[in-house]
């Protein structure tokens, strides 16, 4: 085989060395944010079911007022 032809293809070592650092990087980026996502999603999820919680609230009132509360 050519030398040139041997440096342009890649091996599985190449392969899982590229996957393996993509997820070192991957995680090192994680660490590096902490824990914000998650506080983020929390809030997001707070305030969504403090929403829902409200409207259901007056759905129930309107059901109940026009008799159809079961």
């Amino acid at each position: 085989m050519n030398h040139n032809l041997k440096s342009i293809i890649m091996n599985m070592t190449d392969v899982f060395n590229g996957i393996g650092n993509s997820f070192q990087w991957g995680f090192t980026f994680m660490k590096s944010i902490g824990n914000g996502p998650n506080l983020f999603f929390w809030l997001i999820i707070v305030v969504l079911l403090i929403i829902w919680l409200r409207m259901q609230t007056k759905f129930n009132a309107e059901a109940k007022e026009k008799n159809t509360l079961q």
